[in-house]
């Protein structure tokens, strides 16, 4: 059996070039990796390096070699994280969201929830989606994108609807619905942290100004104290403090009509796992907010 040390000292060295920056790199002495390297020469029958009086460089069949090792200790350990993830799961559920609208819903429920259920607020990306399923870091993530592979299905959860919120003296409030390019020129206060939307409401709203907030907190200061528009959906006024600051405010909360202001999420599962998760699916279902 291959010694996964010597694979990594080949992957080094093809990286560093030199046997000096090798044994840096790996905190050993220099004689301990050129042994290493004779030594898998030997295990593997072949030769990995073209010696000269000055100089070591690896043959054509040692970057070979060293491309595949190098892949090799990248399989192990992916190998070695989903097994100690599925263990983990076992005993708890996780769940992420690639945007924070059915996180919200989740803690609004908080005391419904199971008991070995853990959700992880940690927005992860798109791209990121199917290799948290595949390696057990999450069994259960909410996205806008529907995922449909041999491994991966997704079902429908919602739609969440956005709202923006208007100084009631603007001519712009008196309406029942708004689009986008109605809210054009306007500067809004905004969370940093809102996913997808803040792509939507930074491309289709022209010439808007976005003064963008870390934490709830502050953000809520900034409402409160100002007349700056702001956005809320059906999702975030889940929240009570939100819920409060929407009816004590001197704002108009106005739907927007355009299509990309409704946006459909869904929940994404391992294939395998659907039958473990129907129940707690079927649950967020009921407890997802109407849309506007």
């Amino acid at each position: 059996m291959l010694n996964n040390d010597l694979l990594l000292a080949l992957v080094t060295f093809a990286r560093t070039q030199t046997l000096a920056k090798t044994a840096a790199a790996l905190h050993v002495t220099q004689p301990t990796v050129t042994r290493g390297m004779q030594k898998l020469e030997s295990d593997l029958n072949v030769q990995l390096f073209n010696r000269q009086p000055n100089k070591i460089t690896l043959t054509a069949t040692g970057k070979l070699a060293a491309t595949s090792a190098a892949q090799l200790l990248h399989d192990q350990q992916a190998f070695v994280t989903q097994l100690q993830n599925f263990e983990r799961n076992q005993q708890r559920l996780v769940v992420m969201a690639t945007l924070p609208g059915p996180l919200v819903m989740l803690d609004a429920r908080q005391s419904q929830l199971p008991a070995n259920l853990t959700v992880d607020s940690t927005l992860i990306t798109d791209d990121q989606l199917a290799a948290t399923l595949t390696n057990r870091r999450a069994r259960l993530i909410f996205s806008n994108q529907e995922v449909q592979t041999a491994t991966i299905e997704s079902r429908f959860l919602g739609i969440e609807s956005l709202v923006v919120h208007l100084q009631k003296f603007m001519y712009q409030a008196n309406q029942p619905t708004i689009t986008f390019k109605e809210l054009r020129g306007l500067s809004f206060v905004m969370l940093d942290n809102i996913g997808d939307w803040r792509h939507v409401s930074q491309q289709l709203i022209p010439d808007a100004k976005f003064l963008y907030q870390d934490d709830q907190s502050s953000f809520q200061e900034i409402a409160k104290y100002s007349d700056f528009p702001y956005f809320s959906t059906n999702v975030s006024l889940l929240r009570d403090e939100v819920r409060r600051q929407t009816t004590d405010d001197n704002r108009v909360a106005i739907p927007i009509s355009d299509e990309a202001a409704h946006m459909p999420i869904y929940m994404s599962y391992l294939k395998s796992d659907h039958a473990a998760l129907r129940h707690l699916m079927d649950q967020f279902v009921k407890w997802w907010p109407a849309a506007t």
